[in-house]
Protein backbone atom coordinates (compact mmCIF):
# COMPACT_ATOMS: atom_id res chain seq x y z
CA UNK A 1 0.00 0.00 0.00
CA UNK A 2 1.12 3.20 -0.63
CA UNK A 3 2.07 5.81 1.68
CA UNK A 4 -0.44 8.32 1.03
CA UNK A 5 -3.23 6.02 0.88
CA UNK A 6 -2.15 4.60 3.81
CA UNK A 7 -2.74 7.86 5.16
CA UNK A 8 -6.20 8.43 3.65
CA UNK A 9 -7.00 5.04 4.93
CA UNK A 10 -6.05 6.25 8.92
CA UNK A 11 -7.70 9.60 8.69
CA UNK A 12 -10.52 8.07 7.23
CA UNK A 13 -10.87 5.76 9.50
CA UNK A 14 -10.45 7.87 12.24
CA UNK A 15 -13.64 9.91 10.97
CA UNK A 16 -15.86 6.19 11.40
CA UNK A 17 -15.03 6.26 14.31
CA UNK A 18 -17.69 4.02 16.68
CA UNK A 19 -19.72 6.99 19.07
CA UNK A 20 -17.98 4.81 21.92
CA UNK A 21 -14.38 5.80 21.06
CA UNK A 22 -15.12 9.18 20.50
CA UNK A 23 -16.27 9.53 23.78
CA UNK A 24 -13.34 7.68 25.00
CA UNK A 25 -11.45 11.10 23.43
CA UNK A 26 -13.99 13.59 25.28
CA UNK A 27 -13.38 11.51 28.62
CA UNK A 28 -9.69 13.18 28.16
CA UNK A 29 -10.78 16.45 28.93
CA UNK A 30 -11.22 16.95 32.82
CA UNK A 31 -14.35 19.32 33.25
CA UNK A 32 -13.66 21.67 36.26
CA UNK A 33 -17.16 23.60 36.78
CA UNK A 34 -16.69 27.19 38.76
CA UNK A 35 -19.45 29.06 40.74
CA UNK A 36 -18.43 32.54 42.41
CA UNK A 37 -20.04 34.69 43.93
CA UNK A 38 -18.36 37.86 42.57
CA UNK A 39 -16.22 38.58 39.10
CA UNK A 40 -13.54 39.41 40.81
CA UNK A 41 -10.16 40.27 38.11
CA UNK A 42 -7.87 38.45 40.44
CA UNK A 43 -9.35 34.91 39.39
CA UNK A 44 -7.40 34.77 36.72
CA UNK A 45 -4.80 33.74 38.79
CA UNK A 46 -6.55 30.44 39.27
CA UNK A 47 -6.40 29.24 35.60
CA UNK A 48 -3.16 30.45 35.21
CA UNK A 49 -1.75 28.07 37.94
CA UNK A 50 -3.67 25.38 35.98
CA UNK A 51 -2.16 25.82 33.49
CA UNK A 52 0.72 26.27 35.16
CA UNK A 53 0.28 22.60 36.37
CA UNK A 54 -0.16 21.50 32.79
CA UNK A 55 -3.67 21.87 32.37
CA UNK A 56 -4.35 23.90 29.31
CA UNK A 57 -8.15 24.79 28.23
CA UNK A 58 -9.58 22.64 25.15
CA UNK A 59 -6.25 20.54 25.28
CA UNK A 60 -7.38 18.73 28.77
CA UNK A 61 -9.52 20.52 30.46
CA UNK A 62 -12.38 22.67 30.15
CA UNK A 63 -13.49 25.22 32.80
CA UNK A 64 -17.18 26.47 33.16
CA UNK A 65 -16.68 29.44 34.60
CA UNK A 66 -20.55 31.16 36.40
CA UNK A 67 -20.93 33.76 37.88
CA UNK A 68 -23.75 34.00 40.56
CA UNK A 69 -24.38 37.34 42.68
CA UNK A 70 -28.32 36.39 43.84
CA UNK A 71 -28.97 34.43 46.10
CA UNK A 72 -31.76 33.02 43.41
CA UNK A 73 -29.42 32.64 40.95
CA UNK A 74 -26.98 30.81 43.06
CA UNK A 75 -29.10 27.88 43.36
CA UNK A 76 -30.38 27.39 40.04
CA UNK A 77 -26.48 27.94 38.66
CA UNK A 78 -25.50 25.23 41.60
CA UNK A 79 -28.32 23.09 40.24
CA UNK A 80 -26.59 23.10 36.72
CA UNK A 81 -23.46 22.92 37.37
CA UNK A 82 -23.54 19.65 39.09
CA UNK A 83 -26.46 18.02 36.93
CA UNK A 84 -23.47 18.67 34.13
CA UNK A 85 -21.41 16.09 37.03
CA UNK A 86 -17.74 17.68 36.66
CA UNK A 87 -14.87 16.20 38.62
CA UNK A 88 -14.34 19.13 40.65
CA UNK A 89 -16.20 22.29 41.79
CA UNK A 90 -14.65 25.40 42.61
CA UNK A 91 -16.66 27.53 44.85
CA UNK A 92 -16.03 31.19 45.63
CA UNK A 93 -17.90 32.26 48.83
CA UNK A 94 -19.59 30.48 52.02
CA UNK A 95 -23.20 31.40 50.44
CA UNK A 96 -22.11 29.54 47.13
CA UNK A 97 -20.58 26.73 49.07
CA UNK A 98 -23.56 25.85 51.20
CA UNK A 99 -25.67 25.93 48.57
CA UNK A 100 -23.36 23.32 46.03
CA UNK A 101 -22.86 21.05 49.50
CA UNK A 102 -26.87 20.65 49.31
CA UNK A 103 -26.53 19.41 45.78
CA UNK A 104 -24.17 17.32 45.85
CA UNK A 105 -22.21 14.73 48.92
CA UNK A 106 -20.18 12.99 45.74
CA UNK A 107 -18.65 15.56 43.26
CA UNK A 108 -15.48 16.63 44.62
CA UNK A 109 -15.45 20.62 46.09
CA UNK A 110 -12.67 23.29 46.47
CA UNK A 111 -14.07 26.24 48.70
CA UNK A 112 -12.55 29.84 49.08
CA UNK A 113 -13.28 32.95 51.34
CA UNK A 114 -14.94 30.48 53.61
CA UNK A 115 -14.95 32.07 57.36
CA UNK A 116 -15.66 29.00 59.80
CA UNK A 117 -16.08 26.22 57.55
CA UNK A 118 -16.82 24.07 61.10
CA UNK A 119 -19.41 25.94 62.34
CA UNK A 120 -20.88 25.98 58.79
CA UNK A 121 -20.96 22.14 58.27
CA UNK A 122 -18.77 21.85 55.45
CA UNK A 123 -15.79 19.94 57.28
CA UNK A 124 -15.29 17.73 60.50
CA UNK A 125 -12.54 19.10 61.10
CA UNK A 126 -9.34 21.20 59.49
CA UNK A 127 -7.08 18.38 59.39
CA UNK A 128 -9.24 15.89 58.27
CA UNK A 129 -12.25 17.53 56.63
CA UNK A 130 -14.26 13.83 56.22
CA UNK A 131 -16.27 14.45 53.46
CA UNK A 132 -16.50 15.87 49.95
CA UNK A 133 -15.30 19.71 50.59
CA UNK A 134 -11.79 20.82 51.24
CA UNK A 135 -10.09 24.03 50.05
CA UNK A 136 -9.21 27.38 51.89
CA UNK A 137 -10.21 29.72 55.24
CA UNK A 138 -10.62 33.03 54.41
CA UNK A 139 -9.75 34.61 57.77
CA UNK A 140 -9.07 33.30 61.16
CA UNK A 141 -10.78 35.02 64.17
CA UNK A 142 -7.55 36.60 65.29
CA UNK A 143 -7.51 38.67 62.02
CA UNK A 144 -10.76 40.91 63.90
CA UNK A 145 -7.82 42.03 66.20
CA UNK A 146 -5.57 43.43 63.78
CA UNK A 147 -8.46 45.34 62.43
CA UNK A 148 -9.02 47.18 65.11
CA UNK A 149 -5.82 47.47 66.22
CA UNK A 150 -5.11 49.58 63.27
CA UNK A 151 -8.38 51.69 63.60
CA UNK A 152 -6.79 52.30 67.40
CA UNK A 153 -2.98 53.26 65.65
CA UNK A 154 -4.37 55.54 62.76
CA UNK A 155 -7.47 57.74 65.27
CA UNK A 156 -5.67 57.03 68.83
CA UNK A 157 -9.31 58.30 69.82
CA UNK A 158 -11.23 55.84 69.06
CA UNK A 159 -13.71 54.19 71.69
CA UNK A 160 -15.96 52.58 70.09
CA UNK A 161 -16.04 50.07 66.73
CA UNK A 162 -18.72 49.24 64.72
CA UNK A 163 -18.82 45.87 63.01
CA UNK A 164 -20.83 46.48 59.56
CA UNK A 165 -22.59 43.31 58.02
CA UNK A 166 -25.15 40.99 57.57
CA UNK A 167 -26.12 38.35 59.39
CA UNK A 168 -28.14 36.92 56.25
CA UNK A 169 -25.13 36.80 53.94
CA UNK A 170 -22.02 36.66 56.62
CA UNK A 171 -24.02 33.62 59.06
CA UNK A 172 -20.41 33.85 60.76
CA UNK A 173 -21.13 37.31 62.14
CA UNK A 174 -21.39 36.53 65.74
CA UNK A 175 -18.20 34.43 65.39
CA UNK A 176 -16.70 36.98 64.21
CA UNK A 177 -17.89 39.70 67.18
CA UNK A 178 -17.19 37.22 69.63
CA UNK A 179 -13.38 37.49 68.48
CA UNK A 180 -13.82 41.54 68.27
CA UNK A 181 -15.27 41.73 71.96
CA UNK A 182 -12.38 39.60 73.21
CA UNK A 183 -9.91 41.39 71.70
CA UNK A 184 -11.18 45.21 72.40
CA UNK A 185 -10.67 45.32 76.07
CA UNK A 186 -6.65 45.42 75.65
CA UNK A 187 -7.43 48.37 72.89
CA UNK A 188 -9.69 50.24 75.00
CA UNK A 189 -12.80 50.20 72.27
CA UNK A 190 -16.11 49.10 72.83
CA UNK A 191 -17.69 46.75 69.87
CA UNK A 192 -20.92 47.14 69.06
CA UNK A 193 -22.87 45.72 66.45
CA UNK A 194 -24.20 46.89 63.12
CA UNK A 195 -26.09 44.42 61.83
CA UNK A 196 -27.07 45.55 58.34
CA UNK A 197 -29.73 44.28 55.47
CA UNK A 198 -28.97 44.26 51.91
CA UNK A 199 -30.67 47.81 51.41
CA UNK A 200 -28.94 51.28 50.85
CA UNK A 201 -31.42 52.93 53.32
CA UNK A 202 -30.93 50.69 56.15
CA UNK A 203 -26.86 50.80 55.47
CA UNK A 204 -26.99 54.33 55.52
CA UNK A 205 -29.19 54.26 59.01
CA UNK A 206 -26.81 51.84 60.34
CA UNK A 207 -23.63 54.58 59.45
CA UNK A 208 -25.51 57.55 60.35
CA UNK A 209 -25.93 55.71 63.74
CA UNK A 210 -22.41 55.09 64.07
CA UNK A 211 -21.45 58.74 62.96
CA UNK A 212 -23.79 59.80 66.23
CA UNK A 213 -21.45 58.04 68.73
CA UNK A 214 -18.39 59.88 70.25
CA UNK A 215 -14.76 58.70 68.86
CA UNK A 216 -16.68 56.00 66.50
CA UNK A 217 -15.28 53.98 63.79
CA UNK A 218 -15.83 50.94 61.59
CA UNK A 219 -14.94 47.39 60.48
CA UNK A 220 -16.50 46.90 57.62
CA UNK A 221 -16.77 42.59 57.32
CA UNK A 222 -16.15 40.74 54.58
CA UNK A 223 -19.27 39.43 53.34
CA UNK A 224 -21.36 39.46 50.24
CA UNK A 225 -23.79 42.69 51.59
CA UNK A 226 -20.38 44.92 52.17
CA UNK A 227 -18.88 44.17 49.23
CA UNK A 228 -21.86 44.69 46.37
CA UNK A 229 -22.62 48.05 48.48
CA UNK A 230 -18.49 49.03 49.25
CA UNK A 231 -18.95 52.63 47.04
CA UNK A 232 -22.23 53.56 49.59
CA UNK A 233 -20.36 52.31 52.22
CA UNK A 234 -17.18 54.26 51.60
CA UNK A 235 -18.81 57.48 50.44
CA UNK A 236 -20.95 57.46 54.02
CA UNK A 237 -17.81 56.66 55.50
CA UNK A 238 -16.22 60.13 53.72
CA UNK A 239 -19.64 62.07 54.64
CA UNK A 240 -19.28 61.23 58.20
CA UNK A 241 -15.96 61.53 58.31
CA UNK A 242 -14.91 58.24 59.83
CA UNK A 243 -12.27 56.08 60.36
CA UNK A 244 -13.05 52.86 58.66
CA UNK A 245 -10.89 49.31 57.84
CA UNK A 246 -11.51 47.12 54.75
CA UNK A 247 -10.61 43.52 53.71
CA UNK A 248 -9.48 44.42 50.00
CA UNK A 249 -7.57 46.25 48.65
CA UNK A 250 -9.71 47.18 45.52
CA UNK A 251 -11.89 49.11 48.18
CA UNK A 252 -8.79 51.34 48.91
CA UNK A 253 -8.13 52.24 45.93
CA UNK A 254 -11.99 53.22 45.93
CA UNK A 255 -11.44 55.93 48.66
CA UNK A 256 -11.75 53.52 51.49
CA UNK A 257 -9.24 54.74 54.45
CA UNK A 258 -7.07 51.55 54.94
CA UNK A 259 -7.78 47.49 54.48
CA UNK A 260 -6.33 44.50 55.46
CA UNK A 261 -7.11 41.31 54.31
CA UNK A 262 -5.83 38.00 52.17
CA UNK A 263 -4.09 38.51 49.01
CA UNK A 264 -6.77 36.96 46.70
CA UNK A 265 -4.23 35.54 43.75
CA UNK A 266 -2.46 33.40 46.40
CA UNK A 267 -5.84 32.16 47.35
CA UNK A 268 -7.05 31.31 43.90
CA UNK A 269 -3.62 29.78 42.96
CA UNK A 270 -3.81 27.40 46.05
CA UNK A 271 -7.35 26.59 45.04
CA UNK A 272 -6.21 25.88 41.82
CA UNK A 273 -2.99 23.58 43.26
CA UNK A 274 -6.20 21.38 45.22
CA UNK A 275 -8.31 20.98 41.70
CA UNK A 276 -5.01 19.59 40.25
CA UNK A 277 -4.65 17.05 43.26
CA UNK A 278 -7.84 16.21 43.29
CA UNK A 279 -7.74 15.51 38.95
CA UNK A 280 -5.15 13.61 39.66
CA UNK A 281 -7.09 11.55 42.53
CA UNK A 282 -6.51 12.72 45.45
CA UNK A 283 -9.88 12.82 47.84
CA UNK A 284 -10.99 16.17 49.41
CA UNK A 285 -11.53 13.90 52.50
CA UNK A 286 -7.73 13.87 53.05
CA UNK A 287 -6.81 17.52 52.04
CA UNK A 288 -6.20 19.48 55.07
CA UNK A 289 -7.94 23.03 54.93
CA UNK A 290 -5.44 25.36 54.30
CA UNK A 291 -5.38 28.78 56.52
CA UNK A 292 -4.65 32.36 55.02
CA UNK A 293 -0.40 32.72 55.38
CA UNK A 294 0.28 36.02 53.92
CA UNK A 295 -1.88 39.21 54.51
CA UNK A 296 -1.93 42.59 52.35
CA UNK A 297 -2.53 46.18 54.27
CA UNK A 298 -3.62 48.91 52.18
CA UNK A 299 -3.84 52.87 53.21
CA UNK A 300 -4.74 55.74 51.42
CA UNK A 301 -2.87 59.04 51.97
CA UNK A 302 -6.05 61.00 50.36
CA UNK A 303 -8.60 59.57 52.73
CA UNK A 304 -6.29 59.50 55.60
CA UNK A 305 -5.67 63.46 55.09
CA UNK A 306 -9.65 64.26 54.60
CA UNK A 307 -9.89 62.79 57.59
CA UNK A 308 -7.74 64.76 59.45
CA UNK A 309 -5.41 61.38 60.25
CA UNK A 310 -1.73 61.93 59.66
CA UNK A 311 -0.87 58.05 58.95
CA UNK A 312 1.61 56.55 61.94
CA UNK A 313 5.08 56.01 61.28
CA UNK A 314 4.45 52.26 61.90
CA UNK A 315 1.65 51.91 59.53
CA UNK A 316 3.47 53.26 56.90
CA UNK A 317 5.90 50.99 56.73
CA UNK A 318 3.32 47.72 57.11
CA UNK A 319 1.46 48.96 54.13
CA UNK A 320 2.45 46.80 51.12
CA UNK A 321 0.47 49.14 48.76
CA UNK A 322 0.27 53.04 49.97
CA UNK A 323 -2.22 55.40 48.15
CA UNK A 324 -1.12 58.61 47.19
Amino acid sequence: MRRREFITLIGGAAVMWPPSARAQQRDRIRHVGMLVGINDPDIKSFQQELERRGWKEGNNIHVDYRVAPAGAQVQTLAKELVAQQPDVIFALSRPVTATLQKETHTIPIVFTYVIDPIGAGFIESLARPGGNLTGLMAYEPSVVGKWLQMLKEIAPQTKRVALLGNPKTAPYYDYLLHAAEAAAPSLGIEVVPSRIENDAADIERAIAAVASMPNGAIVVLPESTTTVNSNLIITLAARHRLPAVYNFKYQVQAGGLMSYGIVAADHYRQAAYYVDRILRGAKPADLPVQTPTRYETALNLKTAKALGLPPPAGLLVAADDVIE
